[in-house]
């Protein structure tokens, strides 16, 4: 199967600098086929992961450790949250940034933001289920929990079962019937 024309165009301008700097403000994913300078570039990418978040995968490892660049990938699509360095994914504004987008990422944050309760409430807000994720600490607080359940009660099973007894708790999980 032939490639697509972008592609071949891309291919044939991978030193190009200012073709770069044109071609990510309308298909920022096509940075894949520039060179290992242009993706080191910041202004390059950054106007690229603003355009769609997911150029983040193609760009350097030294911008993925940059945190203007993380905030602007994961504020357009917070799943690109899972390319940040490890130092970014400890981070609590990216993180947090990134779970009001996609509650997903809390599985790549690091150890110390799955223990941080706003967080947690963050991404549970937006993914009732990536709770399994969230220290067992939290998993036993209340507010945690019911952030969790007023978005699904599917995740029910990853909740404390001493915390799961609590009256509000109950309440979600087994609402009395009206009539």
């Amino acid at each position: 199967m032939p490639e697509a024309r972008e592609v071949v165009e891309a291919r044939q301008h991978t030193n190009d600098k200012e073709y770069y700097e044109e071609l990510v403000k309308t298909m920022p994913l096509l940075i894949e086929w520039a060179n290992s300078e242009i993706r080191d570039n910041k202004d390059i990418v950054l106007n690229a992961v603003k355009v769609d978040g997911g150029a983040l995968e193609f760009a350097s490892d030294r911008l993925k450790d940059d945190k203007d660049v993380l905030l602007a990938a994961v504020s357009q699509a917070g799943w690109t949250a899972c390319y940040a360095s490890d130092r970014l994914k400890a981070d609590k504004e990216v993180m947090i940034t990134a779970s009001k987008n996609d509650g997903q990422v809390l599985y790549f944050a690091s150890s110390e933001l799955r223990d941080d309760k706003d967080v947690v409430i963050a991404a549970v807000s937006q993914k009732s289920i990536i709770l399994k994720y969230a220290s067992l600490r939290l998993r036993k607080d209340k507010d945690v929990a019911l952030a969790a359940l007023k978005q699904s009660i599917k995740c029910k099973e990853y909740i404390d079962e001493e915390l799961q007894k609590d009256e509000d708790i109950q309440n979600i999980l087994n609402p009395k019937k009206e009539g």
